[in-house]
């Protein structure tokens, strides 16, 4: 079913490849409802609906895309749900807000089922590809080294070297050689194995404890939030909520595309200037999308620590399907998934790791032409610098077409391009994010 052999790989490193995923990206589970509880979301509703979200557009990517892709709701669009859109409204509940998100995903749907995202895929110059994947790599292995605490913040040069006395510092550096001596000596799972390594000294050195227990029986205390799709129709109406719908599509689309394509290449699965069975893959998100604003959390897209499964070897669906077995596993452990996702340190060595082999695409950007290679330039800087992928992505799509218009090359750039150059400059200008 997942043509194993064809991509060269077997059931045991799929399975260590989604283990790895999924520890990477496990904390959402607890970040998004504390990030939505600001908004008035209860805690239990949107622990289970992170989860319900995660599992379905997930499942989607294993059984029908066959790609080693998770999905899960987004670090940044939450924020942006909590504190812009119900934040900054008082007349606009969550309810409402999340009405929002749920016409954006049906409108997502109806995007993902024509061509039109396959050929935004085709349209992005390769240059730009190889941005977005070095970008993406710098950005997550950043994510690393500030959640340890590793790299801090400071007042004047906004970055700094943290306390590397610190518990959190010295466990992440000690994770970090282990799982680097795993790699040099070509383990097999490396990158988990540095993570199990890294929870045990943990355990024993009292930074991870499971005081609150093990197991939770999941619960949704609101039940389902959207039900009727005219009535989220009207609400969007009446509140005149479309900018806020255009942000979530417009920054969806392109973090999951950006991400797709930083993943793909890093696993070797992109075929020449497209990504096959593309409109499979795109639809896992937007789905997961309408069915998550159901239950009661944010616009979901593909994560970027996919890219530790697939630099532990996952190359097919069933690491994703490990990933989503996984997910439904800590519906009913969210205790102890509380605990390990509290503890950064034990994740982050593989995100810095992961970070330097996607840095890698540097390599193939264009450097001595420099319409080619500023605009690849502006997207890695940018990402890590305003957290965003869809941002970098955004700089990118500006910058590009304006700099082969002036070198008289503007036939070279595709339609779908200046389009966007457009939208995203009237998305930075004039809308919050």
């Amino acid at each position: 079913m997942f043509k194993l052999k064809e991509n060269n790989t077997t059931i045991k490193t799929e399975l260590m490849a989604g283990f790895t995923t999924f520890f990477t990206m496990v904390y959402i589970v607890v970040v998004n409802p504390i990030i939505l509880a600001d908004a008035g979301v209860p805690f239990e509703q949107v622990f289970t609906a992170t989860i319900i979200a995660a599992v379905i557009g997930t499942l989607w990517m294993a059984l029908f895309a066959n790609y080693p892709i998770a999905i899960a709701p987004g670090m940044g669009l939450n924020a942006y749900f909590a504190y812009s859109v119900v934040g900054n409204h008082q007349n606009i509940t969550y309810e409402t807000a999340f009405a929002a998100v749920f016409i954006a995903g049906l409108l997502f749907i109806i995007l993902s089922l024509t061509s039109f995202r396959e050929k935004l895929i085709e349209a992005i110059p390769v240059n730009l590809k190889h941005g977005i994947t070095a970008g993406i790599g710098l950005f997550i292995a950043f994510i690393g080294l500030r959640l340890t605490g590793i790299i801090t913040a400071h007042p004047t040069n906004l970055v700094a070297l943290g306390d590397l006395h610190s518990p959190s510092a010295l466990l992440a550096l000690g994770g970090l050689a282990i799982t680097l001596i795993l790699m040099v000596l070509n383990i097999k799972g490396a990158l988990f194995l540095g993570m199990v390594a890294t929870g045990m000294i943990a355990f024993f050195t009292g930074q991870l404890n499971f005081n609150d227990g093990f197991m939770a029986m999941p619960s949704l205390p609101e039940g389902m939030i959207v039900l009727n799709p005219w009535t989220a129709l009207m609400d969007v109406i009446q509140n005149s909520l479309y900018a806020v719908v255009f942000s979530f599509i417009l920054v969806t689309i392109f973090d999951t595309t950006g991400t797709m394509i930083g993943v793909a290449h890093q696993a070797g699965l992109m075929k020449g200037n497209s990504l096959p069975r593309a409109r499979q893959a795109l639809l896992s998100d937007s789905i997961a999308t309408a069915f998550g604003a159901m239950f009661g959390t944010s616009p979901t897209t593909a994560y970027i620590e996919s890219s530790a499964g697939v630099a532990a070897g996952g190359r097919t669906g069933l690491t994703s399907l490990t990933v989503a077995g996984l997910f439904i596993f800590a519906a009913f452990f969210g205790p102890l998934v509380s605990a390990v996702s509290g503890l950064s340190a034990i994740t982050a060595p593989a995100l810095i790791i992961v970070g330097s082999l996607m840095m890698g695409s540097i390599s193939n950007i264009t450097w001595d032409e420099l319409d080619e290679a500023f605009p690849a330039f502006l997207i890695i800087l940018s990402m890590p610098l305003t957290s965003s992928i869809a941002t970098g992505i955004a700089l990118g799509f500006i910058s590009y077409p304006l700099l082969k218009v002036v070198r008289g090359k503007w036939r070279d750039v595709h339609p779908l391009l200046y389009v966007f150059a457009v939208l995203f400059f009237y998305q930075l200008a004039f809308l919050p994010h």
